[in-house]
C-alpha cells in the first residue's frame, strides 16, 4: 500500500558527494532482492562514481532525491541506449527503504523522463528483473509498456523490458 508523499523531497542532478550513498542505496537493493549476481548493476564499473560517469556525456543525466536534511534517498539517470533509435535507457531507479512508496520513484522517473526529451530523446527503455515488482508496477503506472527481449541487451540477468514513447 502507498503511503504519503514525503513532505520535503528535492531532485537535483547527483555530485560527487552523492556517489557514496547512491552506490549504497543502489546495492542494498540488490542484495535485499538476492540480485547482487553478475548481469547485473550491481557489478557496473562505474557503480561508485554515478556522477562522474553521467557527467562527462551531455546525452546523459542523474537525479538524486534529498530530504530537508539533505540525506539522499535514491536516485534515477538516464543515458543513451543503443538498442532502439533514439532512445535514452532509464537507468539505476533505487530508493533507501524510507522513500519507498512515498512517490520519490514517480518524481524522479518524471523528472528523467522530462530530461531525457529534452536532451532530444524519443523513446525510454527499461531492462529490470521480475523481482523487482513495485517498481514494474511504477513503469506500468508510467505508461511503459513490455516488449520483449531486445538485443544488446547491457545486463544479461535482467528478464524484464519495458519501452516509452515521449
Amino acid at each position: 500500500m502507498e503511503q504519503q508523499p514525503l513532505s520535503s523531497v528535492t531532485i537535483r542532478l547527483i555530485t560527487a558527494a552523492d556517489d557514496p550513498f547512491i552506490a549504497k542505496i543502489i546495492r542494498t537493493n540488490f542484495e535485499q532482492y538476492h540480485l547482487n549476481v553478475p548481469g547485473t548493476a550491481y557489478f557496473d564499473p562505474e557503480l561508485d562514481h554515478l556522477s562522474a560517469f553521467y557527467s562527462a556525456n551531455p546525452c546523459r543525466g542523474y537525479f538524486v532525491a534529498v530530504d530537508e536534511n539533505g540525506t539522499v534517498l535514491g536516485g534515477c539517470g538516464y543515458a543513451e541506449a543503443a538498442v532502439f533509435d533514439r532512445c535514452a535507457e532509464l537507468q539505476k531507479l533505487y530508493l533507501s527503504d524510507a522513500a519507498k512508496g512515498k512517490r520519490v520513484g514517480r518524481r524522479l522517473s518524471e523528472t528523467v523522463e522530462q530530461a531525457a526529451r529534452d536532451a532530444g530523446y524519443e523513446k525510454l527503455y527499461i531492462e529490470t528483473h521480475s523481482k523487482f515488482d513495485a517498481a514494474i508496477r511504477l513503469y506500468e503506472k508510467l505508461g511503459f509498456r513490455p516488449i520483449s527481449k531486445p538485443r544488446g541487451v547491457q545486463h544479461g540477468a535482467m528478464d524484464r523490458f519495458y519501452l516509452k514513447s515521449l
